[in-house]
């Protein structure tokens, strides 16, 4: 049984048969490949992926949507601006002496507060503490019941006490003196003229 042709093999040359080999050229150096750029390039690509994302979930959680004036949107407006000027020095031959001066400032003089010279239509007032004395004048009634003032020696409410009253349909006077009380309802407010 013959065995097909394998080939030269060892020794043998190609076109004689059994035989020296010619040599063999070493093969052409090659870059080597770096093991793993595609992975890596997939590692920096997911890691681009995931960033993106991230920031889009950052941006769009910070636009709340609140156009109907809520803190978010107040809170968004810039704030003032401050400006800073600065004057150049103007160059000296010789550097002058240094000069301090002390202010000290007075306080204005103020007045004390005083009894009141016009106040509301409605509540009691001591005349010389609560309201100045003197004349006094009111437009007359808030509304369609009337105004109603009194002055009285006292406090207490009792009849006794009035030393006048009024029930007011239009505008009118009345004169306090120190130490009385002036009682007033639903009047327009008063206003000392004298």
């Amino acid at each position: 049984m013959t065995s097909p042709n394998p080939g030269p093999q060892y020794g043998q040359s190609p076109q004689s048969g059994w035989g020296p080999m010619p040599p063999i050229p070493p093969a052409p150096p090659t870059a080597p490949k770096p093991r793993g750029s595609r992975r890596v390039w997939i590692i920096y690509g997911a890691i681009a992926l995931v960033s993106l994302f991230v920031g889009v979930g950052i941006g769009a959680g910070g636009d709340s949507g609140a156009a109907d004036g809520s803190a978010d949107e107040v809170n968004s407006k810039p704030g003032p601006t401050v400006t800073v000027t600065e004057t150049a020095a103007a160059e000296a031959a010789e550097p002058g002496p240094t000069v301090t001066e002390t202010v000290t400032a007075k306080p204005k003089e103020t007045k004390e507060a005083g009894p009141a010279t016009s106040f509301a239509g409605e509540g009691e007032y001591l005349v010389g503490e609560d309201i100045k004395a003197g004349t006094y004048k009111s437009a007359g009634p808030e509304d369609e019941f009337g105004c109603y003032w009194e002055r009285t020696k006292d406090a207490s409410g009792e009849f006794g006490s009035i030393i006048a009253n009024n029930n007011l349909d239009g505008p009118g006077r009345v004169t306090l003196n120190n130490g009385e009380y002036f009682k007033t309802n639903r009047c327009q407010e008063w206003k000392r003229v004298g």
